[in-house]
Order: structure tokens, then C-alpha cells, then sequence
């Protein structure tokens, strides 16, 4: 009854479709262990798996007939599993191995860095008090689980030169599916003697159905080690010591995850945490403003005056909508001046100004924390121009046409001018069309803001909400109006970018770039672009457009000019909170739907997949099987993560001076989101193969633009949003008497209409009005604006403190960025991008390499010059003299 298997050689293929023949002994399937990662002969390592299901599609059984054959003659070897051992009895499973010399040969090719000596450059990074890091710290085989060497490019001539103690352990699992994933990816699957360079590569047969999957195998079960003493069990330790949520406050073990996962996924998360680590010192200065707006509300004169039913409770003001909305008394504000207090206060312009510092501190340590990985994990030497040279297999499909390469001086493929121009502009229109579909989902949000404010005013004009407890006095038709609308442009954002992603990409592959770099960099470009639009574009309506534009009572500005909506006026309590609750939403919403995404989807569709495994736990379910059923690392699975922290790094910097506790907010989601992001991809996902990186890349640039862009942004905000400079210019230049005081703001601050003059219009429809409005004995209203009041000779025309105040906010803003910007080039130019101890050890690093180098090849000649001499075979005697040269400076020394 158990199912038996017979050890084949290792130039076998087991046949599918009839019994095999095998000299070699019996293996009983059921006593391998469910994490075996090797062939049957327990020798030969899996280092890939390809997966298909069988059907009666002639075209897909060919492909993979001559796929298979050619990647034979590249020197992998392979084994099949029947559909009949698998869990589910309908797919096969093809296991690749690479024998040493396909991983010399690609090793060589890809100029992969190998050991040859131990590192003998003694560490000196001693930290002061370092004993209180302790419960941070993770185990040291954890944090190094390799020794440190000095590393060469491989050479496939100089095997011995290289520290190779074991053939099968040489290159790490990460660099051996590496190489094979590079010669899947270049593999034809037609005859040789048909020209078609369309059809190859692992992706065409995957988008095509003959195969359904391909990926490297995890090493073990994530929450046991495997039962095998060869297999490292590097996920387990991951799982133990990272991708657990009670692990927050550990440090990463980078090392283990950059030789697990490869050196790109290493640099993406030891940014996320550089990243985390830095938004705890912007969290607590921006903690420190919040505290400071809620111990001084009851010091502030001008909200006392709003909330003095004899001060503010005797201002009647204008109504804010035409035919729905009636007069009401500025006292009603009180609530929204109080919470707008909490943001708008003298702190906000120290911690705008701190965080254009704090920007250029994070940009520029990281700078430093970057070049310190490169030197740990031998990517100093690595340049982009060996990825560039690395050509997309789809680029060299597409391209029929070929010319001469100047550098190389080899036929190179090749798009025309004309093809690769209009491709471009059709990309480019496609963009356009899209931001334009944003601005007019944003139109549409304003102008149900309007049209619903008007409803809502109309409504709740008799405060029905006021039954409600806790919140019904919080409740205002301004305040429901934003919070709705904020909520729907949320729903827009999430929905256009479902849509925009793919076609995003679709116009990218339509542009054929010409190296995976390339490819990454304008996907990044267009993606962004995108996002900056579609998050951002709500925020800076209602910092720098809402309550710009709206006229005075009797001049209104409408929207378009030929609409019966009246522009949008600013909450009583300003424009500032009504930013802050956008951000708030839009940034929070986006944070939870975000992580709802990352982790509760792939493990509902695991647990989906797994459920007939889980009902037979009796039968034998492999490593590839296990794997199988978990969720595919995509190509983009990185860059969104890069995306999705970096439209959140534009949230906490572009607009923070009307938000303080943003970076708190961002610094409990990163604590998070680095455990979710370690625990799907140790426990949801398929292993991803392993790439090379030495930065991250495109975002390193946009993150610079948004650095320098939010300078300006807070810069304005705080002019033209808050109203920081008017009470300032109130404070030394327009109060009453001679002491510097506050008092009289409020009164100073809005201008006064005369009713009748109203036009028919803009006038309260019969029943609009409060109770407590007689328009024979109130005849005048107040409006927030500086104009001269009605029979004046300027009338309704802007007064001289209105230019004043105009001119101290550009004064402001002229002054903030300067100081800004003088602060941050002097701290990028005071901070080196690379610290100079690393600087000495890659120096001295160069030096030992090029020594060790020249000896080698020095004492080669010598072995071959004295086996000559011993065999009695003529020596050239200018290789003679080059010996005895050498051996004369070694004297001398």
C-alpha cells in the first residue's frame, strides 16, 4: 500500500506516461522527510521547480518537451514528479538541479563575489553604554551567520585561488537560484534550426499556461528546523527571530535575511527599519508640539473671545451657502477653534522647520547606513552597468533589428528611433488621460461638497444631533461635510489606483525597456507620478485653494463661473483642521487598507489553497508541494512596498505642519508594517529569487524632490493656512493700546456687510433662519476677510493690514526656505555619504585583494616554470625574467 520510487541516474528524466526501469535502489517515499529539498538521491540539492498540469494541448506538451531538452544541453539536471505523488494527484512538479560546473560557468558570467580570504581587518565599532542595547540585541549566529572575507569576482580558471571547501555549499542557495532563474529566463523552447527568438524564457511559458509556476523552495517548514542536518533552516530562524510581531522591538538580522532573500529584499528592509528608526525622533518632537496646543488652549485670548457668549455669542456672521444656510453667531465655533488650537499654534513653525531639518538628517544618514552595507555585503564594486548589461530577455525578443555597439564591438538588438518615439507618446498620453481622470474626481468631490454643505446646513440648522452623547456637539455641517467627503475621495484613490496599476504596467512592457533597471526606473516614474496625484491633489485643494477664492457677501465667486455652486468657504474654526481631518483619513485609511491587503488576503488565500492538505495529514505533502500552495512573490512585489512607504514619507513631510502627530502615526504603522512584511514573506509567500542591489534604487531620487518639495508646502501652509501670520501682524502691529496683547483678534479679523445690500441669490430662504434672528434690529453680518466696511469710501475694498499681512506671509515663506534649505545644504555638505572608517577598510580591501592577486598568478608561474624545468622542456626567457624579477623584489623586501 505505500507508493514506491526508484533512485534514477542522474541523467534521467522519469517518464510520465509509462512504467521506468531503474538499476539503482528502492527509496520508500513515505520515510522521506516532508522537507526534503533534494533529488531522490538525497545528494543532489533542488535549487528550482517548475509546476504544470497536464491537458490535451499538443502546442503546451511540445513546449515543454523542447524547454526540457534545452535546458539539458545547458547542463541542468532534472527530475520529475508524478502527478499521481502529488497532494491534489493533477500536477507535476519538475525539479532543477544545478551541478558545479553550470554554477562556475554562470558565476563567472555574472561576475559573482566569492570568498578567498578571512577577513583579518579588525572591527572597530565599539558603542558607548552599549550594555543598554542588550534587549535589542539577537544572538550573534543570528545577526552573523556567516564569517566575514574578503571576496573576488568569480573565475572559473582560478578554482583554486577561492576558499571552496565544499562545492555543494560554495555559493549559497540564494546565488544558486539566481544563476538557474537567469537560465530559465534565456532558455528557448523551439528547435534549433528555427530562427525564432520569440519564444523563450520561463515568463513566455508562464503567461502562456504551459507551465503554472516556477520558484526556489523555502529550506524548511517555517515553525519547525528541517529533520535534515544539511539543511540550514534559515526560514525557521527568520520566523523565530524576525517575522514575529512580539520581535518589534529587536533589532533585524539583515545579514541573514540578505543571504536568505538576496541582497535587493536586504537593502528594502534595512531601509523600512533605518526609516522607522528615524520617525521615532520626529514622533517625539511632533508629540511634544501636540502636548504644547493642549496645555496652552486655555491661555489663548482669541479662543476665549469666540467662546464668550458676550464676546463671540454677539457676532452674527454671513451665511456660508446661498438659499440653505441662515446667519448664525460665531460663539457655535467653539468646538472647531478649540481643535483647530491643538494644530495652529506658535510650535507649528518650530516643527515645520525641524522637519526640513530632520528630512536632510534621514537622507543623509541613510546615505552613510547604505555605503556601510555595501562594503558588509560586497557591493562596492557593483555597478548598475553590470545589470545594465544584463538585457530583459523580452527586449531581446521584441527586437528585430541589430547594430553595432561601440563599446563592446558586438551586434547588439536594437528599437528604432520611430518605434521607441511613438510608443513613448503613446505611454505619455495614457499618463495624461489618467491624472486628468484624478482632477476630475476631484471636481466632483468639491462639488458635492458644496451641494451636500448646502443640504446639511439646511438640515441641521435646529442641532438634531445635539441628542446624541460624546459626539453630538461636535457634529456641524461643516465638519459632516468633510469627514463624508474625505471618506469618498479615499474610495476614489483606492479605486483609480486598482485601475491604474495595471495599466501601468501595461503601457511599460508596450515600451519594451531594455534592462531590468531601465524597466524598474520608468514603472517608478509613472507609478508615482500617479500616486502623488491621485493622494496628494485632495490635500492641496483644501490647503492652498479652499476659502482662497470666495469673494465677500456681496460679490461671490461661483464655480466656473456659470454653476449656482458657491466656492467653498474654510470651516469657521480655518482651513487647518479641515487639512488635518483629510490627512488623517486619507493617510490612516490608506495604512489599514494597506495592511489588510499585505497580510489578511494572502493568508485567507493560503489557508483556501492548503484546506485539502490540512484534511489529510496522513499523506505526504513536499517541500514544492507546501510552496506550491503559497502565494507568488511578483516582480512588483517590492516596489509597491517602496511605493506604499514612500507615498506615506510625501504624507508626514509635504503636510506636517498642519498634522504634528503624523510621524507618530507613520512610526506605530512601520513597527507594524516591518513584522508584516518579515511574516508574509517568510510564512505567506513562495521564496522570491534572489537579486542584486546596492541602493533602492529611483525612490532615492524621488524621496530627494519630496525632501526639497516639502519645504516650500509647509512653508505655505503655514502662511496661507494657518493663521499664524495674521495674529502676528495683529500682535506687534495692530493691537490696541501700547502693551503688546491679543485681545480685540477676533473682532480685528472680520470685516462687517451690511444685510440688505445681500443680492436676492445668496439670500436665506423663509425658515432658514435661527429663531433668534430679527433682521429689523440685526442688520449688519460679520465675514472673514479685511475690507473696509460699508460707507467707507473704499467700501468692501481690501484694507491696508490686508496687504500688510500679505506681505508678512511672503516675507515668511522667502525667509523659512531660505533658512531651510542654507541648513540642509550645510548639513549634506557637514555629513559625508560615506563614513570614513568604511572608506579605509574598502581601500585597504583593494589593496590586500590586488595583493593576494598578484601572488597567486606569481607563485602559478613559478609551480609551472619548475614543472617544466623538471621535465626538461625549453622556458621562454621572458617569462624566465619576469620570475626571477619577482622573486629578486621579494629579496629585497
Amino acid at each position: 500500500g505505500k507508493i514506491v520510487v526508484c533512485s534514477c541516474s542522474e541523467d534521467t528524466i522519469v517518464d510520465k506516461k509509462g512504467p521506468i526501469s531503474c538499476a539503482g535502489p528502492f527509496v520508500d517515499k513515505q520515510q522521506q522527510s516532508k522537507d526534503s529539498v533534494y533529488f531522490r538521491d538525497g545528494k543532489r540539492r533542488i535549487d528550482f521547480v517548475l509546476s504544470y498540469v497536464e491537458d490535451k494541448d499538443d502546442r503546451k506538451q511540445e513546449r515543454r518537451k523542447l524547454y526540457e531538452a534545452n535546458m539539458q544541453k545547458a547542463g541542468l539536471e532534472l527530475e520529475l514528479e508524478d502527478k499521481s505523488e502529488s497532494e491534489d494527484g493533477k500536477t507535476f512538479f519538475l525539479k532543477i538541479h544545478a551541478p558545479w560546473e553550470v554554477l562556475a560557468t554562470y558565476a563567472d558570467v555574472l561576475k559573482i563575489k566569492v570568498p578567498f580570504k578571512v577577513n583579518d581587518i579588525p572591527e572597530n565599532r565599539e558603542i558607548p553604554v552599549g550594555w543598554l542595547f542588550t534587549p535589542l540585541r539577537l544572538p550573534d549566529h543570528v545577526m552573523h551567520p556567516d564569517p566575514d572575507y574578503f571576496t573576488s569576482s568569480f573565475d572559473s580558471n582560478k578554482h583554486d585561488f577561492f576558499l571552496i571547501e565544499d562545492k555543494e555549499t560554495f555559493f549559497p542557495n540564494s546565488t544558486r537560484n539566481r544563476i538557474v532563474y537567469y537560465i530559465l529566463s534565456r532558455c528557448p523552447y523551439n528547435k534549433e534550426d528555427r530562427l525564432n527568438k520569440d519564444k523563450r524564457g520561463i515568463k513566455r511559458l508562464l503567461n502562456n499556461g504551459t507551465y503554472t509556476s516556477a520558484f526556489p523552495l523555502h529550506d524548511c517548514r517555517y515553525w519547525v528546523k528541517s529533520r535534515d542536518p544539511n539543511c540550514e533552516s534559515e526560514r525557521y530562524s527568520l520566523y523565530r527571530y524576525w517575522a514575529r510581531f512580539f520581535r518589534f522591538y529587536k533589532e533585524q538580522p539583515l545579514n541573514l535575511v540578505r543571504k536568505y532573500y538576496g541582497e535587493k529584499i536586504g537593502i528594502y528592509f534595512a531601509w523600512l527599519g533605518f526609516y522607522t528608526e528615524m520617525l521615532f525622533y520626529a514622533a517625539v518632537v511632533g508629540l511634544i508640539c501636540f502636548i504644547y496646543g493642549v496645555a496652552t488652549y486655555d491661555n489663548t485670548v482669541w479662543t476665549k473671545e469666540i467662546c464668550d457668549k458676550d464676546i463671540g455669542g454677539e457676532i452674527v456672521m454671513c451665511p456660508l451657502c446661498d438659499k440653505k444656510c441662515g446667519f448664525w453667531k460665531l460663539n457655535s465655533t467653539c468646538n472647531s477653534t478649540w481643535q483647530s488650537h491643538l494644530f495652529d499654534n506658535t510650535a507649528t513653525v518650530f516643527f515645520a522647520i525641524f522637519m526640513g531639518i530632520w528630512v536632510t538628517l534621514f537622507l543623509e544618514f541613510w546615505k552613510r547606513r547604505q555605503a556601510r552595507l555595501g562594503y558588509e555585503w560586497d557591493l562596492v564594486d557593483f555597478e548598475e552597468e553590470q545589470q545594465r548589461l544584463q538585457l530583459r530577455p523580452e527586449y531581446e525578443t521584441k527586437c528585430t533589428s541589430r547594430r553595432l555597439n561601440r563599446v563592446t564591438q558586438e551586434m547588439e538588438p536594437y528599437f528604432p528611433v520611430t518605434s521607441k518615439c511613438a510608443r513613448l507618446c503613446l505611454s505619455g498620453a495614457t499618463v495624461l488621460f489618467w491624472i486628468s481622470l484624478i482632477i476630475a474626481s476631484i471636481i466632483g468631490v468639491i462639488a458635492y461638497r458644496l451641494a451636500v454643505f448646502a443640504a446639511l446646513a439646511s438640515v441641521m440648522k435646529d442641532s438634531p444631533t445635539n441628542k446624541l452623547e460624546l459626539v453630538g456637539s461636535l457634529i456641524t455641517p461643516q465638519l459632516a461635510t468633510s469627514v463624508t467627503a474625505s471618506c469618498i475621495n479615499f474610495v476614489i484613490i483606492m479605486l483609480l489606483n486598482f485601475l491604474y496599476e495595471r495599466v501601468a504596467i501595461w503601457i511599460t512592457d508596450m515600451e519594451v525597456p531594455k534592462t531590468h533597471v531601465e524597466y524598474e526606473n520608468k514603472l517608478t516614474v509613472k507609478m508615482f507620478l500617479f500616486q502623488f496625484v491621485n493622494y496628494y491633489s485632495s490635500c492641496f485643494y483644501v490647503a492652498f485653494f479652499k476659502g482662497k477664492f470666495v469673494g465677500y457677501p456681496g460679490k461671490y465667486t461661483y464655480m466656473f463661473h456659470i454653476s449656482n455652486l458657491r466656492n467653498e468657504e474654510c470651516d469657521p474654526g480655518g482651513c487647518l483642521i479641515e487639512l488635518t481631518t483629510q490627512l488623517v483619513i486619507v493617510m490612516t485609511g490608506k495604512q489599514v487598507w494597506g495592511n489588510i491587503q499585505e497580510a489578511l488576503l494572502p493568508w485567507l488565500k493560503n489557508w483556501w489553497s492548503s484546506r485539502n492538505a490540512r484534511s489529510h495529514p496522513e499523506s505526504l505533502y513536499s517541500r514544492w508541494e507546501q510552496d506550491y500552495d503559497l502565494q507568488n512573490f511578483s516582480q512588483f512585489g517590492l516596489f509597491y512596498e517602496y511605493l506604499e512607504m514612500v507615498i506615506q514619507f510625501g504624507f508626514i513631510t509635504l503636510f506636517v505642519a498642519s498634522f504634528p502627530l503624523a510621524p507618530l502615526l507613520a512610526l506605530m504603522n512601520n513597527i507594524l508594517e516591518v513584522r508584516v512584511d518579515a511574516w508574509k514573506l517568510t510564512t505567506q509567500f513562495r521564496r522570491p529569487v534572489a537579486a542584486k542591489a546596492h541602493s533602492i534604487g529611483a525612490w532615492d531620487e524621488i524621496l530627494n524632490l519630496i525632501a526639497v518639495f516639502s519645504v516650500v508646502t509647509n512653508a505655505f501652509i503655514v502662511a496661507f493656512t494657518s493663521d499664524m501670520i495674521p495674529r502676528l501682524v495683529y500682535f506687534y502691529a495692530y493691537h490696541p493700546g501700547t502693551e503688546l496683547t491679543m485681545q480685540g483678534y477676533v473682532n480685528n479679523s472680520l470685516s462687517v456687510f451690511k444685510i440688505s445690500q445681500i443680492s436676492t441669490e445668496s439670500t436665506p430662504d423663509p425658515g432658514e433662519n435661527p429663531a433668534w434672528f430679527n433682521s429689523s434690529v440685526i442688520t449688519t453680518c460679520r465675514y472673514r476677510d479685511y475690507r473696509y466696511p460699508p460707507g467707507h469710501e473704499h467700501e468692501y475694498s481690501h484694507t491696508m493690514q490686508f496687504w500688510h499681512i500679505l506681505a508678512a506671509k511672503m516675507a515668511f515663506i522667502i525667509i523659512m526656505e531660505h533658512v531651510v534649505f542654507v541648513v540642509k545644504f550645510f548639513v549634506a555638505w557637514l555629513i559625508p555619504d560615506v563614513p570614513s572608517d568604511v572608506q579605509a577598510r574598502v581601500k585597504r580591501e583593494r589593496y590586500l585583494v590586488q595583493e593576494y592577486l598578484h601572488n597567486y598568478e606569481v607563485d602559478k608561474l613559478k609551480k609551472q616554470l619548475n614543472q617544466k624545468g623538471e621535465e626538461g622542456q625549453c622556458i621562454c626567457p621572458e617569462i624566465a625574467a619576469t620570475v626571477k624579477h619577482e622573486v629578486l623584489s621579494e629579496c629585497l623586501t
